[in-house]
């Protein structure tokens, strides 16, 4: 009886087709045989041909250029002590910043001030030369009104001159011409007049400014004083040195003290 024909690998013909492909190239790589039902490892350097599938190839996507927005998402995040950087040198360029204008600040505020306080001593300045003009003025004006007087028309005297005055020395010369100079003047006919005295050439009056403000002023005279009386035989020459204190009032400057030195 015949042996039965055993056919090599079971299966179907697809199966039998791809074992004996398999085994075949085995064989010319001089590599064992590989297990069917194992697909096998491409080699580098071969080219195995693949069927196209039923719907065709489909081209892969394009790559997304480096500026799009999408590219930004895919590339790597900058260092962080780069970004930091910046970060870090901010605040103090702030503080610096902020130091300069305080000290712009204090540097306007203090040149306003040297500025004021120049302007108002220029200003005080110009005003206490005004007021030395202006008291010496006055202080030669009523040194005669003041140190003179007549028996004969004494209120007037005294009236002329207590409008030249003011403050507590008005009050005080009006007591004491009153009461002191009225009774003894009338009594023995005292006649006294006073002058500034000047220069044998004519010059000015012997008066000058002590010292100035714009509201008061000191000065001195030379004030000469020539007394008859029938006390005396003859008139009586008094060469005097006189300190007068002036204070300038809404009518002008005003004798506010008179001391004999």
């Amino acid at each position: 009886m015949a042996n039965p024909t055993r056919t090599r690998g079971g299966g179907s013909p697809a199966r039998r087709t791809l074992t004996a492909a398999a085994r075949a190239a085995a064989k010319r790589a001089g590599r064992p045989e590989r297990p069917a039902g194992r697909e096998e490892e491409v080699s580098p350097g071969r080219t195995l041909l693949v069927d196209p599938p039923a719907h065709g190839w489909e081209d892969p996507p394009e790559p997304e250029p480096s500026g799009s927005p999408d590219s930004s998402e895919n590339e790597p995040e900058e260092s962080a002590p780069e970004d930091s950087a910046p970060e870090e040198a901010a605040p103090p360029r702030r503080v610096a910043r902020r130091v300069l204008v305080a000290v712009l600040g204090v540097v306007l505020v203090a040149a306003l001030v040297v500025v004021a306080v120049l302007g108002w001593r220029y200003r005080e300045g110009r005003q206490a030369e005004q007021a030395r003009g202006e008291a010496l003025a006055a202080a030669r004006k009523a040194a005669p009104a003041v140190l003179s007087y007549d028996y004969r028309h004494l209120d007037r005297d005294f009236a002329r001159a207590r409008a030249l005055l003011t403050g507590h020395f008005r009050d005080q010369y009006g007591r004491t011409t009153k009461t002191v100079v009225a009774p003894t003047a009338t009594k023995y006919h005292g006649v006294v007049k006073a002058t500034v005295a000047t220069p044998a050439d004519g010059g000015a009056p012997a008066a000058s400014v002590v010292s100035a403000t714009p509201d008061s002023a000191v000065v001195l005279l030379f004030v000469n004083q020539v007394t008859e009386s029938t006390q005396v035989p003859q008139p009586r020459l008094d060469l005097n040195r006189v300190r007068m204190t002036l204070t300038r009032t809404s009518g002008g400057w005003k004798v506010s003290g008179v001391d004999a030195l």
